[in-house]
């Protein structure tokens, strides 16, 4: 494997890392934020679509990354906070 490839390699796992690690992360704080606010699942579906449409609209400005890029992106990670923060809830 040639040596640049590899490298790309080792970043690209190391950003993957970080990115999980901050999903846990964000995923704890609503969870603790979110607990006994008696949300309804209405609520809730508003709330992370909320969440998904600020991220973009935030994002966007920036005008480097393609409009359907970012979306998919800001979908993919509140979709992974939703979950991790759901079960949360659910357990408690």
């Amino acid at each position: 494997m040639p040596p640049r490839l590899a490298e790309l390699i080792r970043k690209a796992r190391r950003l993957a890392s970080e990115r999980d690690r901050l999903i846990e992360e964000l995923a704890r704080e609503w969870a603790a934020a979110l607990r006994g606010q008696g949300l309804s699942p209405t609520d809730l579906d508003e709330l992370w679509a909320g969440l998904t449409e600020e991220a973009v609209r935030r994002l966007g400005k920036s005008g480097k990354v393609p409009a359907p890029a970012l979306r998919l992106e800001a979908a993919d990670v509140i979709t992974k906070v939703r979950e991790r923060v759901e079960a949360t809830l659910g357990e408690g």
